[in-house]
């Protein structure tokens, strides 16, 4: 079987969402519980419907937590699954594997889910320095980012001046949106240039805010979609792009080359077909890097790409218009993938693309999805119906 044989058969026809920011005395589970409670219904769904479910990553309970299995999940949602899979890691092989279930006819309707507590659990805590604890040294996923960051700025002449583009935009767009952390929180230049270091050259605004909350997602035939609630999200295109090697010690491009050459091949449309992109954000640079290894400019071009609101409402190539991983919630590879779905459903209020915000009605929406230090990401190609 080609690839290609896939393209337009598959989509996603509910999303589901919770409260989200700070939600104090919540488990995780209770967030997993009412994100696929609320994506079955608004598909149209009941449970008994649900005949896959992939739990997109989880994390080790907290003290005095149960795990999340997808089989306390399944318990918890009173469904039988013919098919469960949950990912420990960062791979990023969720959508794939959701569709290869439903080609290999197994399931008829996959759930996929991700969520946490972790605002209110500390868990992801990105807002501070070790050194604000008196320690110093090499610890965790931010200081090997900034690492990662830094050699961008030496070898393709990124940094701070483009990265402060990502932040401002993407913050235009969560004040568009009434359900993101940073709704009522306007950034400007200024406001970025002042906000304090983390690890260098990192600041607070480069980073991605830990949430309490869950996002889920149903993935189901395009012919099965026709009959359900809302007009689906069909899939073009899915790639996966895995360098594996440590992005610090090496001059690669991150998955996001490979992963997105895929995408758009099974799609059978260019790069310049493409309307808005939702890119995993969990750090500024991340987004101009992931970017530039799609081809949407070249190494030393980023600013000239960037600058003039490209990327803001009113812009010619809108990004993360929820506000992102960065100023909506996070959400990890969902975040993007539910965005896209729901703009292309025209289901976003103020923040729409299209007339609302000054911009192109979108047709079709390019999401990333990186883990890893760029080890891994998936590109995912969505069309309106």
């Amino acid at each position: 079987m080609d690839l290609k044989d896939l393209k337009d058969k598959y989509a996603i026809a509910g999303i589901g969402y919770t409260p989200q920011g700070v939600v104090p005395g919540r488990t995780a589970l209770s967030f997993y519980i009412e994100a696929c409670a609320n994506a079955i219904k608004d598909a149209g769904l009941k449970s008994d419907d649900i005949d896959g479910l992939i739990c997109y990553r989880t994390f080790p309970g907290l003290l005095g937590e149960d795990e999340v299995t997808t089989y306390l999940l399944a318990e918890h949602l009173g469904i039988s699954p013919t098919t469960l899979s949950q990912e420990a890691n960062c791979c990023r092989g969720q959508l794939l594997h959701a569709m290869c279930w439903l080609e290999l006819g197994l399931c008829k309707h996959v759930l996929i889910v991700y969520a946490d507590n972790a605002a209110t659990s500390g868990r992801l805590d990105v807002g501070h320095t070790a050194a604000d604890n008196g320690v110093f040294g090499h610890f965790g996923y931010k200081s090997r980012y900034a690492m990662a960051a830094r050699r961008a700025m030496h070898l393709y002449g990124t940094g701070p001046h483009v990265w402060r583009e990502i932040a401002v935009g993407q913050r235009q767009w969560a004040n568009l949106n009434p359900i993101a952390i940073k709704y009522n929180e306007p950034l400007t230049y200024e406001d970025y240039d002042n906000s304090a270091y983390t690890e260098e050259p990192f600041r607070i605004e480069d980073l991605f805010i830990p949430t309490d909350g869950g996002r889920a997602c149903i993935v189901t035939s395009l012919e099965r979609a026709h009959n359900l609630r809302n007009p689906p999200a069909v899939i073009m295109g899915t790639g996966q792009g895995n360098p594996s090697r440590d992005y610090t010690c090496m001059e690669q491009p991150t998955g996001a080359k490979l992963s997105g050459k895929i995408a758009l091949e099974m799609a059978s449309i260019k790069l310049e077909d493409i309307d808005a992109c939702e890119i995993y954000d969990c750090f500024t640079s991340t987004v101009d890097s992931t970017l530039k290894d799609y081809g949407f400019y070249g190494p030393g071009e980023a600013l000239d790409w960037f600058k003039g609101g490209t990327i803001t409402p009113g812009g010619r190539m809108p990004v993360n218009t929820s506000g992102g991983l960065l100023y909506e919630a996070y959400y990890m590879g969902l975040g993007p993938l539910t965005e896209a779905a729901m703009q292309l459903m025209g289901r976003c209020g103020e923040r729409q693309l299209g007339p609302k915000t000054n911009t192109k009605q979108p047709e079709i929406i390019l999401c990333s999805d990186n883990g890893g230090l760029y080890q891994t990401c998936a590109t995912t190609i969505l069309r309106r119906l």
